[in-house]
């Protein structure tokens, strides 16, 4: 046998933890039900990370507050949702929850967990567009493959 021949074991040439950050937006979602596909697939564990922003803006008013916090129930439930019918077919999944920076606590939890690949869902904001979104950052800081979910 070659050492190109030896280089991969069969079944275990794919990522083995794949981290999915979702936010609730739609692009975030889809990118974790392809990060379940993918998982079930290459029998890879699933570890879904749920970073919850706490803006300047949410804390300035109690409207602010409410709706950061309905925000994020909603994004709870279509999580747990998710989190069902992933389950139901077969792929290990975990949901962990953080507060702060999404960079900053994405980075951080991959590094704990030593995933072996990230998922996200691409933004939509125009913002991000003209400053750099989480993907871009994440892309560039080059620790992990990202598969950037439209």
């Amino acid at each position: 046998m070659s050492a190109t021949e030896n280089a991969f074991e069969l079944g275990t040439d794919g990522p083995t933890t794949i981290l999915a950050a979702v936010d609730g937006s739609r692009t975030s979602l889809r990118a974790a039900a392809y990060a379940a596909g993918l998982a079930r697939r290459q029998g890879s564990r699933l570890l879904v990370v749920y970073v919850a922003n706490v803006g300047v803006l949410a804390g300035a008013s109690a409207a602010g507050a409410v709706a950061a916090r309905e925000s994020a129930e909603a994004t709870a439930e279509d999580l747990h949702r998710m989190i069902d019918l992933a389950r139901q077919r077969g792929v290990e999944l975990t949901l962990t929850t953080r507060t702060g920076d999404p960079y900053t606590e994405i980075t951080k939890y991959a590094e704990e967990i030593r995933a072996d690949a990230l998922v996200v869902g691409a933004s939509g904001s125009l913002g991000h567009r003209l400053v750099g979104s989480l993907a871009v950052r994440l892309v560039r800081a080059g620790r992990w493959p990202v598969t950037v979910v439209p």
